[in-house]
């Protein structure tokens, strides 16, 4: 047992262990590649604002005075956020600024290949067009965009609309005033020179979350299917609930470079409130795992996430004004529930707590840093830390259910080996009580054959022999027929013999044995023997114990020929009649009446009661010449009367 579970240990921990260390090595891989693409950074420019109202969309060309006028910034260019509350918030009416960037590109050599612009990040809540010496050569949509802090952009400057290489670059960004309006530097070079950058970001900050967050829900959506067959395990439910609120809470990540199904507002609704409920699910999860329940901890959590949930539907507070009591709970309540955890994963000793909770801790760490960059303490060219604690949540809860899916199997694999012992341990018991049993009856078959024979040879022989040897004391040898007295011990003798032969259902070949025996004797008498016998079914009831009755009928029948009718011929037939087998002991001779016999003859009774004991009947008919005695066997064992 010992091994076992230290292989299960190794063959739970060393995969991810390597699959982490491979994470590790190719982060570092491609931040050596993107430190050393090439590409020329374009850092300095000009900035010009403009407050408007509502949404408009961005010229065809750029304004010329957009080289001399405004002042001059150093990309990236983040101004703090001004949070004032709004009156309107609908787009049509919402207080927004157009800001524009003024680039000067540095002479570049015209060697005829194609450039491109690559704009690592841009943070607007709404439109941004690029413009390459006056032309517009890109424009997202006019609509509120929640991707535009997340999604890399890679724009090739066509050669038919300006000149090549361009000498300058506007950027025109309409934001919600006071709140947006950061931009990252911009590189322009060939593609081979830029692609490198662009990839590895497009990879880090959006691919990877969309990947992950997507093959986290269709493992969720397997594993409710799963809590759907076995309802009495929870952490199924709680798994999907899970990766669904990861799923919503990650989508801004991926999501909103194109309009979105819904409104912005209730988009934004949704990554706001995710947050609470995932905190919530989280808890119970890490509960459901070291099996101890909190509810005060879980009524608090769920009583917050219900109130910030209702405070942040779209149009019932302001955002700028819920914003910083909604960033602080959230931290709040992240924080009190992973320590929790990590304090209930100790005392109870779950290793999988243990390290959720901490992972939650390492989450809330990566909001605090997120936040920063939302607010521009940080520097926007820098990546959201949560996409990638995200990714972490997937894999995380991957080895949390892989394990439980392992130790599951150890345990049905331990449960089958005990069952396959406890079989053969009971399989062992009973061949040896079969055995015994076995044993038993054949003792008890040898004690009742041994039974029957010392029964037979004492009513048949033994009586025979007796009757003649008090016949010799009593001086009455004149009296006696000694050659018919040693004749019947002779036939008794042999036809107990007869009946030790295995016959196998087969009563032909129990009359063919009586046949070879009497036949000689019925020829030393001068009395033919014409035997008919047709095809009969087997007697399934026929054994060695029934065999010596139908011998001993058969036996007295025709010594009763000999003895008392004085014929000549004597037929035996054997016919199926129904369910029936019909045995007749016909002779040619005197013929008698049964009831007429003496009352102290024992030869017919003895007949009668074998007969009954093998569930028979025998019946003795009187014909035109001489008699016949009938004998009826049944062929199954339920007796039928003689008809």
């Amino acid at each position: 047992m010992a091994s076992s579970r230290l292989a299960l240990t190794q063959h739970r921990w060393f995969p991810w262990v390597a699959w982490v260390l491979a994470g590790l090595v190719a982060l570092g891989v491609a931040f050596v590649i993107e430190s050393r693409s090439g590409g020329h950074r374009l850092t300095a420019a000009r900035m010009t604002t403009s407050d408007t109202t509502g949404y408009q969309l961005p010229p065809a060309t750029s304004p010329e005075s957009l080289r001399t006028s405004g002042r001059a910034v150093t990309m990236p260019h983040a101004p703090a956020p001004v949070f004032a509350p709004t009156a309107e918030t609908s787009p049509q009416k919402i207080a927004t600024r157009v800001t524009w960037y003024s680039l000067s590109v540095p002479p570049l050599p015209d060697d005829g290949r194609q450039l491109y612009l690559y704009i690592p990040r841009w943070k607007s809540d709404g439109s941004l067009a690029v413009y390459a010496d006056g032309h517009l050569i890109h424009q997202s949509h006019a609509n509120l965009q929640w991707n535009g802090s997340n999604e890399p952009l890679l724009i090739k400057v066509p050669r038919t609309d300006v000149s090549h290489p361009p000498h300058r670059l506007d950027i025109r960004m309409q934001h919600v005033r006071g709140i947006g309006g950061a931009f990252s530097s911009v590189w322009i070079g060939t593609y081979r020179q830029l692609a490198p950058r662009y990839t590895i970001r497009e990879i880090l900050q959006v691919q990877l979350t969309s990947f992950s967050s997507f093959a986290f829900l269709a493992t969720g959506v397997f594993a409710f299917f799963v809590w759907l067959t076995r309802r009495n395990e929870p952490i199924y439910l709680l798994y999907f609930l899970t990766s669904a609120l990861v799923f919503l809470r990650m989508l801004h990540t991926f999501v909103g470079v194109h309009p979105l199904i819904i409104s912005d507002a209730w988009f934004g609704w949704l990554t706001v409130a995710s947050p609470y409920w995932m905190i919530v699910v989280l808890h119970l999860f890490v509960a459901e795992l070291h099996g101890k329940r909190q509810p005060w901890l879980t009524g608090a959590a769920l009583l917050v996430s219900i109130v910030s949930t209702i405070a942040t539907l779209p149009g019932l507070i302001d955002p700028t004004l819920m914003s910083a009591p909604v960033y602080v709970n959230l931290l709040i309540l992240g924080v009190v529930v992973a320590f929790n955890g990590v304090r209930q994963s100790v005392r109870f000793k779950s290793r999988d707590a243990m390290l959720l909770s901490i992972w939650c801790l390492i989450t809330v760490v990566s909001g605090i840093y997120d936040l920063g960059l939302q607010q521009n303490l940080i520097s926007i060219e820098s990546v959201f830390v949560s996409n990638f604690t995200g990714v972490g949540f997937t894999l995380l809860f991957w080895y949390i259910m892989f394990g439980r899916y392992i130790e599951a199997l150890e345990t049905a694999t331990q449960a089958k080996a005990d069952l396959a012992r406890r079989l053969a341990q009971r399989e062992a018991e009973l061949t040896a009580s079969h055995a015994k049993l076995r044993e038993v009856e054949r003792r008890e078959l040898l004690h009742q054959e041994r039974q029957r024979l010392m029964q037979d040879m004492h009513d048949g022989l033994g009586s025979t022999l007796v009757g003649a040897l008090r016949a010799f004391e009593g001086g009455k040898t004149a009296e006696l027929d000694t050659v018919g007295i040693l004749r019947g011990c002779i036939d008794d003798l042999k036809l107990t013999i007869d009946s030790m032969e295995p016959v196998e259902t087969d009563l032909l070949l129990l009359l063919a044995t009586l046949r070879f025996r009497l036949q000689p004797r019925l020829e030393a008498a001068g009395v033919k023997l014409v035997w008919d016998a047709g095809e009969v079914p087997p007697l399934e009831w026929l054994d060695q114990r029934h065999a010596l009755h139908i011998l001993r009928i058969m036996q007295e029948a025709i010594a009763n020929v000999l003895k008392h009718s004085g014929a000549k011929t004597l037929t035996v037939s054997v016919r199926a009649e129904g369910d029936q087998v019909l045995v007749r002991v016909q002779d040619d001779g005197r013929g008698f009446e049964p009831a007429g016999l003496p009352a102290g003859g024992r030869g017919l009774a003895n007949q009668l009661s074998r007969a009954e004991a093998i569930g028979g009947a025998i019946r003795w008919e009187e014909t035109q010449r001489g008699s016949s005695l009938a004998l009826a066997l049944p062929v199954s064992k339920v007796r039928r009367p003689l008809s």
